[in-house]
């Protein structure tokens, strides 16, 4: 057993660190929901908006990896997307098998609106927070997300600089 602050027959469900890492994503889903469904976009579809306008990814297979996503769910997310005009499939002419995204002039229109969308959003929910506040809950955060990856597949990522790396 690891050395933490939890042990095992004194944790409690509602006041560990997991219960209020899920309930404080799960009330920025809601709010983002609610900002972008005017625009017809649910807060788990803005992901491929902004993969796809930042160029971060342009296949399903692409976006799949970068979002954590399996292909099952990628594939019902974008059809839904396609289905309201946000993206379009293309096949790739050197090679058929490979199906490329692109967004529609409404999905550059919407990828356009969701900077201000998402900076509205998250301030919503910093306020009260000092810019210090902020810093040190992002690099906790970091670190949280960093302890996760060691020895994984995103093991040095660069979230949280180590301590040999030179200050930046």
């Amino acid at each position: 057993m690891a050395d933490g602050p939890y042990k095992p027959d004194e944790i409690e469900l509602t006041s560990s660190l997991g219960y209020y890492l899920t309930k404080a994503r799960n009330v920025l889903v809601e709010r983002t929901d609610r900002a972008v469904k005017p625009l017809g976009l649910t807060a788990q579809q803005i992901g491929v908006i902004l993969m796809l306008s930042s160029r971060r990814a342009s296949t399903p297979f692409e976006l799949s990896r970068v979002m954590s996503y399996d292909s099952g769910s990628m594939t019902r997310l974008l059809d839904r997307l396609e289905k309201k005009g946000f993206i379009v499939r293309t096949r790739s002419n050197a090679d058929r098998r490979m199906v490329k995204l692109e967004l529609t002039p409404q999905g550059h229109e919407a990828a356009q609106q969701l900077p201000n969308l998402g900076a509205t959003v998250l301030n919503e929910q910093l306020r009260g927070f000092t810019a210090e506040e902020h810093a040190t809950l992002i690099r906790l955060l970091a670190r949280f997300i960093e302890n996760g990856m060691e020895g994984g597949i995103g093991a040095g990522c660069g979230l949280v600089p180590r301590q040999d790396d030179p200050p930046a």
